[in-house]
């Protein structure tokens, strides 16, 4: 594992709230991997899931009281990306602002670069 800093992936403190109270309540791990995958309306998505414990070769990243993990592979793709969450009723949830998708869906779970 290495170190990484918040110039790779940052959560406002709203998303930092948000996923802490999901590894409280989902009991998966205490730490967040944000991994990006092919599919989606533009080819690319982010997956958000919680593991136990971090991966050789994973960067971590402390951001908003919590531990973030992003794969080599993702981090090329992620550099500078700000995760946010809104409480909204309508398009509320995690949001994606990645300075590297030249294309995203209007859901934001998707983008192309």
């Amino acid at each position: 594992m290495r170190a990484g800093s918040e110039t790779l992936v940052r959560l406002t403190d709203s998303a930092g709230r948000k996923v802490k109270s999901l590894i409280a309540r989902e009991n998966k791990g205490s730490w967040l991997r944000i991994a990006i995958s092919g599919g989606g309306c533009n080819g690319l998505s982010y997956k958000l899931r919680f593991v136990p414990e971090p991966k050789r070769g994973d960067i971590a990243v402390p951001t908003a009281d919590v531990f973030v993990l992003v794969d080599p592979k993702t981090a090329l793709y992620l550099k500078g990306t700000e995760l946010d969450y809104s409480h909204q009723m309508v398009g509320g949830g995690f949001k994606f602002a990645n300075p590297n998708a030249k294309a995203s869906c209007s859901c934001g779970e998707s983008f192309s670069v």
